[in-house]
């Protein structure tokens, strides 16, 4: 079975920083991109950023300037560098990967908590 490995995350003050990371080195099937979404409660899933096969990165608008997406481990690790903290990033951060054929893959989330 395919499976995305997220680490890191935890709690941290504000204005401080935190990786995740993201490990797809068990999937097989050919990715057209790997990312991450957050989800906080009584919120819907927010994009956060994501890398695409041929190095194409995007963030979204509230993280801009912030995070930082990376690939590592030719391509089988990715990282979310996040900086500057603040309380309203406190979330469940899901990692995804978007296959050219065959549904979108998710992992099991890892919770990010910034305290005030």
């Amino acid at each position: 079975q395919e499976q995305l490995v997220e680490s890191g995350g935890g709690l941290v003050q504000a204005g401080g920083s935190l990786r995740v990371s993201c490990d797809s080195s068990g999937i097989t099937s050919d990715l057209a991109a790997i990312g991450w979404y957050r989800q906080a409660p009584g919120k819907e899933r927010e994009f956060v950023a994501a890398i695409t096969s041929r190095g194409t990165i995007s963030y979204g608008d509230s993280v801009k300037g912030r995070f930082t997406i990376s690939s590592g481990n030719a391509e089988k690790t990715v990282h979310l560098h996040m900086g500057s903290l603040i309380p309203e990033d406190t979330a469940v951060y899901y990692c995804y990967a978007r296959r050219r054929v065959g549904p979108q893959l998710w992992g099991q989330g890892t919770q990010v908590t910034v305290s005030t």
